[in-house]
């Protein structure tokens, strides 16, 4: 029996720039985000019999053949790795695994191919199980995604992430001390907006935009490099305030990133003293993530008291196996 845990992410800059048809031929993008201490767990067991058992939130599938599965995740895992029968997989998640903004499907993509390739005594490093991730969803699976998620998945931490137009990727920690990592975390909440949606649609108009939108992303990739510098001179209220811009420019990218619902939230966090904040994920619901100084932290969860709320704390580990058992 394998287990292993994978961090969510939340990411502060340059989102947008890590899709392929930015990157590549643009010049490149940049990304600054951290993993968080809310983890997807995959759990990969030798069964008795030839078959193939999946369990996830939504259902459980009896299989004869990896053909037959309906998870394409899954389905595209298994392929990948070679197994073809005789295991049990289930995955269990912290928050819900799907349409919160959070990199969920990336991080159980980073995750279960970590199980499963050392399910088969097969131990992979964070920079190879991140591509192969990118490969399993983009190529295998035909998603209209970055890649800034599956590195936040597999090597944790803050970071900032460089996609070249070689679709080569630069990984560069961005150093803290235990107590200035904490200090970070003060800033910062999560706010779920009760809104699950899909990813899907609004990543496929923004990618078509690509060429329209090209003086707004060259910005959320300077806006990555300003972030960076805010947090190594940890001026982590600069942080805040490059959140807004990068949240005015991101809004602008594809229709349905933001709603009624969100800027009603938005509005209530600035008048609380927030500096600023964005839309996890491609936007359009899941975790409002707010900056504000420490002081007024208080503030803005009483103003959004009609929310659930989670602090921000940074995971200093990616993917990882948690246990090896029979």
């Amino acid at each position: 029996m394998i287990i292993t845990r994978t961090p969510l992410r939340v990411s502060f800059a340059g989102g947008g720039t890590d899709l392929p048809s930015y990157y590549r031929a643009h010049g490149g993008g940049s990304v600054v985000s951290a993993a968080i201490d809310r983890y997807i767990y995959v759990l990969v067991n030798e069964k008795f019999d030839q078959d193939i058992r999946v369990s996830y939130s939504r259902a459980a599938e009896y299989v004869s053949s990896v053909d037959d599965i309906k998870h394409p995740a899954v389905r595209e895992a298994l392929r990948r790795t070679g197994i073809s029968g005789k295991v049990e997989i289930v995955t269990i998640s912290d928050i819900p695994a799907e349409g919160t903004g959070i990199g969920s499907s990336s991080s159980f993509a980073v995750g279960i191919l970590n199980a499963l390739w050392a399910f088969q005594g097969q131990l992979k490093g964070p920079a190879e199980l991140a591509e192969a991730a990118c490969e399993l969803e983009i190529e295998g699976l035909k998603e209209t995604i970055g890649k800034q998620d599956q590195y936040a998945a597999a090597f944790g931490g803050l970071h900032q992430y460089e996609f070249r137009p070689d679709d080569s990727v630069g990984v560069h920690a961005l150093p803290l001390s235990r107590e200035e990592r904490e200090r970070f975390e003060r800033h910062f909440g999560l706010y779920y907006t009760g809104v699950t949606r899909s990813a899907g649609k609004v990543l496929v108009e923004q990618d078509r935009r690509t060429g329209e939108n090209l003086r707004a992303l060259e910005r959320m990739r300077a806006l990555s490099g300003e972030t960076r510098e805010a947090i190594l001179g940890r001026d982590f209220s600069r942080v805040g305030t490059l959140l807004d811009e990068g949240w005015e420019l991101k809004k602008g990218l594809a229709n349905g990133i933001t709603n009624p619902v969100l800027d009603e939230m938005y509005a209530k966090a600035k008048g609380a003293g927030a500096l600023g904040g964005k839309v996890t994920g491609a936007g359009g619901g899941g975790f409002l993530l707010v900056a504000a100084p420490p002081e007024k932290s208080l503030q803005v969860q009483h103003a959004l008291s009609g929310h659930r709320y989670l602090p921000v704390h940074i995971s200093t580990e990616g993917s990882r196996i948690v246990f090896v058992g029979r």
